[in-house]
């Protein structure tokens, strides 16, 4: 892990934060930012364009519907186990090391998914992507928390979101493009050119700043704890929709969860060198931050889990379609980044974050009236409104986040950061899915009689629930054309209304998040960045 760096490569720190004027292009702060946005591109485009390749995955390597769904979770659950400890080594060996690490890494895992003849070879692939995922976005966070001035940070942060925003945008449509028109095998090849172009801009761009007192050892039991206790409570809520709630296996791991973090939290009090020092949350604006991308998650990525089934179940849209018609909600978050940045940068993060959330809780409420039969026009302005308003508080979040942590725990935020992203997409998307499967249970029964269709049997109700829950109508092969009509239309009618439900919960939390943007305000120690930086 700790590769060697010539010494023009790093850059010690006299002081916390402080650092000298780049030389030429190495060090230069908007290359830098141009060099970090490169690989954080790689990352966030792959988390949307595999999806898409999923069912090709499915068919081509004869898959079972649980080993298609590891090749999610397997990602998923190496990247939030890993964010923070990737963090901590970016601080103590350096964030250029980690981010160059990563790239590398995630670039030869995904030729390697590529070149896999097995699904267990594809999940294996999938799971180091996530461990050199891991290394890289908190390294990038770090790198951008070093080189940028206090007065330029946000509007870096800015673009950095807009390079999320695009790419997240692109995902869909990138991939179906390519396994419509090459192979589900060019959606992880793609990563490799994209990867050597970040690879050579790094070693040439990037610099490693290091704080005077950057740590120099490592907490091996808090990692273990943290480790621990990550994996249990995303485990426990990927598989809550199946085990159930109230299931013994899912309050064990939730149980174990709450074990391993209070014993991490007891270490951390104790060892001289801690993974994360509490006193990073003495600092209220760092917890409400931290807080607050939790719940932002919790609403964003909870809800939008069920608009992709709208899209495609319910109105029949094509993967790229529906990719189309999100751009609204993507777009807005492209443009909205960097002038998000400005306003922060004028006003101080937490009018933008209130407003940003008070938008994200609007357009949630509005998608709540979403009907099987809602026009272009109609979801676009939601989804427009929702784009608006997740722009400030990605932004502002991260620079509360990463700018109220000293320099030399920059590491430890931008993992923070991202944990509590992965956390609260992970939470919402396990709670609302609880709250339309409730809701699909309550009201499928009354819909179908209702409709005054043939009755079913307890085992018919449970299999047409369980599509339901996603968009899918349960007509059986050779139902006459008016009947199948009219199943498919108490399906849809019954999606949305737990869809509706899901994104009234949702927007429900977006209003206390909003409060929580209450408690925010610029970063204390963002002035600790590249003070002596010229841009």
């Amino acid at each position: 892990m700790t590769s060697q760096i010539t010494v023009d490569d790093q850059v010690p720190a006299k002081e916390p934060g402080s650092a000298p004027a780049p030389t030429g292009l190495r060090g230069h702060p908007w290359l830098t930012l141009f060099a970090v946005a490169i690989g954080v591109m790689m990352v966030t485009l792959d988390g949307t364009i595999v999806a898409v390749a999923n069912p090709a995955i499915q068919k081509d390597l004869g898959a079972s519907l649980a080993e298609v769904q590891w090749i999610t979770n397997g990602y998923l659950l190496a990247l939030a186990v890993s964010l923070i400890t990737a963090g901590k080594l970016g601080d103590r060996f350096g964030h250029r090391q980690t981010f160059l690490i990563g790239i590398a890494g995630f670039a030869v895992s995904s030729a390697a998914i590529g070149l896999a003849t097995g699904v267990e070879l594809v999940i294996g692939f999938r799971v180091a992507q996530g461990l050199f995922g891991a290394l890289l976005m908190p390294a990038a966070l770090g790198l951008l928390r070093a080189t940028f001035p206090a007065e330029k940070l946000n509007m870096a942060i800015g673009i950095w979101g807009m390079v999320i925003g695009a790419s997240t945008a692109a995902g869909p449509i990138v991939g179906g493009l390519l396994v419509e028109n090459v192979s589900w095998e060019s959606v992880f090849f793609i990563n490799v050119p994209v990867g050597v172009v970040a690879l050579l801009f790094g070693l040439f761009i990037l610099v490693d700043h290091r704080a005077a007192n950057a740590p120099r050892s490592f907490d091996v039991l808090g990692i273990v704890l943290l480790s621990a206790a990550m994996f249990s409570l995303i485990w426990a809520l990927i598989k809550a929709a199946e085990w159930g709630w109230g299931d013994t296996k899912t309050l064990l791991f939730l149980a174990a969860a709450v074990l391993c973090f209070v014993l991490f939290t007891l270490w951390e009090s104790k060892v001289s060198e801690p993974l994360i020092p509490l006193g990073m949350f003495r600092s209220l604006p760092l917890s409400a931050g931290t807080v607050l991308m939790v719940l932002m998650a919790f609403a964003f990525m909870g809800g939008l889990f069920f608009v992709t089934f709208y899209l495609q179940n319910v109105h029949g849209m094509s993967p790229v379609d529906s990719g189309l018609h999100l751009l609204p909600l993507t777009g807005m978050m492209i443009v909205g980044s960097p002038l998000a940045g400005l306003a922060i940068t004028k006003v101080g993060p937490r009018l933008p974050l209130v407003a940003g959330m008070v938008a994200t809780a609007a357009a949630c409420f509005g998608m709540a009236r979403l009907t099987p039969d809602s026009g272009t026009l109609t979801m676009s302005l939601w989804f427009a409104l929702l784009g608006l308003g997740l722009a400030p508080v990605m932004v502002g979040a991260t620079e509360v986040i990463v700018g109220n942590a000293p320099l030399e725990l920059s590491g430890v935020a931008g993992g923070l950061q991202q944990a509590a992203m992965q956390v609260g997409g992970s939470l919402g998307t396990a709670v609302l899915g609880a709250v339309m499967a409730s809701t699909v249970g309550n009201s499928f029964g009354d819909n179908w009689r209702a409709a005054q269709l043939p009755p079913l049997t307890p085992e018919q109700t449970e299999l047409a629930e369980r599509g339901i829950q996603v968009g899918l109508a349960p007509v059986p092969e050779g139902t006459p054309e008016q009947i199948a009509q009219t199943i498919t239309r108490v399906a849809h009618e019954t999606f949305v209304d737990g869809m509706g439900t899901a994104f009234t919960v949702a927007g429900v939390v977006a209003v206390v998040a909003a409060v929580v943007a209450c408690f925010t305000k610029r970063g204390e120690n963002a002035a600790a960045g590249a003070g002596a930086a010229h841009i």
